[in-house]
């Protein structure tokens, strides 16, 4: 069981990293992929916010934005029920696939203790897992991922080759 996570700074490309190792080892394998994706929301070139995306389903909803309520992460607002309704269901449901992504292991996420608990029972299963992780979080489940995990930094000059060393570590 191949458990690995990818962190670095904000905006190097950790999430495309994911996402082009998993697309690709769909295409290649044919791996039944389960978990959840999350990506910038952008109006006229500014992030305003993240959404968050079951993979299984495609159902995706809102992570964080500049307005709304809940729990605030620097200038967002994070979406607890959507946080919970999409991304703590999606990991609920992702224990019978290849391989489970987790895209994303930081201070939003963690604002929720549904998600939480998603990815401790993920953690305690026998899949494996391809995770984005905080580069600086000291939450206890950020702990035990650093602990658990093969953990690759990206950074730009990593960054386009990470995707096929992933693959290759995922056999």
């Amino acid at each position: 069981m191949q458990r690995i996570a990818v962190t670095g700074k904000p905006g190097v490309g950790k999430s495309t990293v994911v996402a082009k190792a998993a697309d690709e080892l769909v295409k290649q394998r044919n791996l039944k992929i389960r978990g959840i994706r999350t990506a910038e929301i952008r109006k006229e070139g500014i992030r305003e916010g993240f959404s968050i995306e079951d993979i299984e389903t495609g159902k995706t909803g809102i992570l964080s934005h500049v307005r709304g309520s809940g729990p605030r992460v620097g200038k967002y607002y994070v979406n607890l029920d959507d946080l919970a309704g999409i991304g703590a269901n999606a990991l609920g449901n992702s224990l019978d696939c290849d391989l489970v992504v987790i895209d994303e292991i930081g201070p939003m996420e963690l604002k929720s203790e549904e998600f939480i608990s998603a990815v401790e029972e993920v953690l305690d299963s026998d899949r494996p897992v391809l995770a984005v992780l905080h580069r600086s979080s000291r939450h206890p489940l950020a702990q035990r991922v650093r602990e658990e995990f093969e953990v690759l930094t990206v950074d730009e000059g990593n960054r386009d080759d990470l995707p096929e060393k992933i693959i290759g570590m995922l056999r």
